[in-house]
């Protein structure tokens, strides 16, 4: 009998199974009436695609939790003056370390240096400058307003760390993702477990083999392993978790967080749609568009998923693309240094699929290679929300374009569907960027440029709903990793107690009048304005002495 059954191992409780956007997934391939049975585990994937175990290392996750936890029990990581060690340690390592970084993601990606560089190494030491510089002020006190009732009280916010928190890096950008939040929990002084994407094989190595080197390795502890391992670790009490990836996978770990109430952050994904009206310079439009789509070959979490235009726009959308594209990586774009690979073949075959299923559709591109893991930069056009290309997240460099009508129709067709991570409106025209600001929802919204509001590290970035929950950058990291413990500090003092005695029995009218009167809400006027009617007052004051003192003298003469 040559029919064969394809069966997919359910782990429990609970099973991480890597899907579109970036695990491992197990099964087991059986012919039937065969006495042969093959295990495939796609949980660590070479750079040339053969599958290696799916236990990389063995490390106890339990111990490596004990250990974390009594690092923070002996409070080791709570001194800021620890916290700024490690945070310079982990700076040096960057620096000491930026080659072979650069060589680690070319050997899971084939990352080009200059998006090595800019879309991870860099980034990491620039957001790790701004931490070590803002850290004596995120983590002082904070002293919020406060009413009448405690006007002679001290009224505290405590920034203080949650203690042992997890983080779970992804394979797309296999060090950044992972260190990037570990920086935060740091510099909020927690202990920290990083579990580094098995799936990127060399920079999970580096991770393993460098941090402990210049980290504390009882506080930062780094484990390894597959999806087996994973499901071992999320059965371990954490006080925080983060985690980058897909959504199948990150219900996966809310749902173990739940056991033990533990708080979560869940950088997700999903299908992030670009609107084009016909206002926009129609070249710039597609540089800014195709290059925060095929960055990464498209593997990337905020990549440009699919765009909605006239077909007006979309004919002119594509010949500008042509163009650009040829600019960028040639007549034959394998051959380009600067275009990244497909992770491994799992996603390749993803991939492929979606190009075969829309031949008829292809207006740029639709090559591909399985052996090189390549496939060129291709752009769909006349795309139907019921196309293959339209199921999922794509997750590779092909950008589908779904003609509609107008901005409304656009807008209707964003809400029928999950919030996205983030909407890119390109449009000149205030009215229409509002009109998408406000009826729509998503976990970030761009104007005129992909992917670029990522580096401004005052904006929070963060999903909504399916594409993710909690944010993070800059501050926000620090935050995310932080609990604020209100406190209330009063004192002894007589006049204090004598007011506040009216509380306590016997009660009576009197002193509940009295109680509600102290209590009772009263705004001031705002002092927002009050620099300029200085400045005001002071102006027309030095004026009103210019002019006397002029007038005097005038008069002696």
């Amino acid at each position: 009998m040559d029919e064969r059954l394809l069966i997919t191992v359910v782990m429990s409780p609970p099973a991480l199974q890597h899907d579109s956007d970036g695990d491992a997934c197990i099964t087991i391939e059986s012919a039937i009436g065969s006495e042969t049975v093959v295990l495939n585990i796609e949980s660590g994937v070479t750079d040339s695609g053969t599958v290696t175990n799916s236990k990389p290392g063995s490390t106890n996750m339990a111990d490596a939790v004990r250990k974390a936890r009594d690092a923070f029990n002996r409070g080791v990581t709570k001194p800021v003056e620890w916290r700024r060690k490690q945070l310079k340690a982990l700076k040096r390592l960057y620096e000491e370390n930026r080659q072979a970084m650069v060589d680690a993601l070319r050997q899971d990606l084939r990352r080009s240096k200059t998006e090595a560089i800019l879309l991870e190494v860099d980034y990491l030491i620039n957001d790790l400058s701004n931490t070590i510089h803002c850290l004596d002020e995120w983590i002082k006190p904070e002293r919020p307003s406060k009413g009448f009732v405690n006007l002679l009280d001290d009224v505290v916010i405590h920034n203080d760390p949650y203690g042992v928190v997890l983080v779970i890096g992804a394979w797309n950008y296999p060090l950044q993702l992972l260190l990037l939040p570990m920086t935060g929990a740091i510099a909020a002084g927690n202990a920290v477990i990083v579990k580094p994407s098995e799936v990127a094989v060399a920079c999970n190595k580096f991770i393993v083999e460098t941090l402990p080197k210049y980290l504390d390795s009882d506080a930062v502890v780094v484990v390894e392993g597959g999806p087996q391992e994973t499901t071992e670790l999320l059965k371990e009490k954490f006080d925080y978790i983060f985690y980058t990836g897909s959504t199948s996978v990150g219900k996966i770990v809310y749902e173990a967080a739940t056991k033990n109430l533990t708080p979560v952050t869940l950088e997700l994904g999903g299908k992030s749609p670009v609107y084009i009206d016909n206002t926009v310079d129609i070249v710039v439009t597609a540089k800014r568009i195709l290059w925060g789509k095929f960055i990464n070959v498209g593997q990337t979490c905020i990549a440009p998923d699919y765009i909605l235009c006239t077909k007006e726009v979309q004919a002119k959308f594509v010949e500008a693309s042509k163009k650009v594209l040829k600019e960028w990586y040639g007549e034959d774009p394998q051959k380009s240094p600067d275009l990244c690979r497909i992770i491994n073949l799992r996603h390749f075959t993803r991939l492929q699929a979606i190009l075969d299923n829309s031949k008829d559709k292809i207006a740029v591109g639709g090559k591909y290679d399985a052996q090189d893991k390549y496939i060129e930069p291709t752009i769909l056009v006349d795309v139907s929300p019921t196309d293959k290309a339209m199921e999922d997240e794509i997750f590779g460099p092909i950008l589908p374009i779904v003609p509609i009508e107008n901005a409304y129709e656009a807008i209707k067709f964003i809400n029928e569907r999950e919030h996205p991570l983030v909407l890119y409106v390109f449009s000149t025209q205030s009215n229409i960027q509002k009109l998408f600001n406000d009826q729509t929802r998503s976990g970030s919204i761009s104007m005129n440029d992909t992917v670029m509001f990522y580096a401004v590290e005052t904006l929070p970035f963060g999903g909504v709903g399916y594409s993710g929950m909690g944010a993070y950058h800059g501050k926000a990291t620090f935050d995310t990793f932080t609990h604020k413990k209100s406190c209330l500090v009063k004192n002894f003092a007589v006049i204090g107690e004598k007011l506040a005695s009216n509380r306590y029995p016997p009660y009576s009218d009197s002193k509940l009048n009295f109680v509600m009167a102290l209590m009772r809400k009263r705004h001031t006027p705002s002092l927002k304005f009050l620099p300029y009617l200085v400045a005001f007052a002071f102006g027309a004051g030095l004026t009103y002495g210019i002019v006397a003192w002029n007038k005097i003298t005038s008069e002696d003469l």
